[in-house]
């Protein structure tokens, strides 16, 4: 399994363009905390398998590795503005090797 991760920070982006910001209410459903909190773009995680930044939902299978999921809407926002980004060269990932 390959999956990039963008992380989740509470400071707010240097650039707009750097970042989406979550919705209270999204948080919440996650089970975050109500602080403001932003997606970051400049960097996603390129994660092989579970770990750290990735984790199996308790008592359910591999396919599983996300407590919740974003609106469709908000992923896609998410996903093809990291994707503008990385053919832009404006984004990069680090490579993680998880449960090592």
């Amino acid at each position: 399994m390959r999956v990039i991760v963008l992380p989740i920070t509470l400071s707010p982006p240097a650039r707009e363009d750097d970042a989406i910001e979550l919705a209270r209410p999204v948080k919440l459903r996650l089970g975050l905390d109500a602080e403001p909190s932003w997606i970051g773009l400049s960097e996603g995680n390129d994660v092989i398998r579970p770990g750290p930044d990735l984790r199996f939902v308790p008592g359910q299978g591999p396919q599983t590795v996300a407590p919740g999921f974003l609106a469709p809407r908000l992923f896609r926002a998410v996903r093809d503005r990291f994707a503008a980004r990385v053919r832009a060269k404006g984004s990069g990932f680090v490579r993680r090797i998880s449960g090592d």
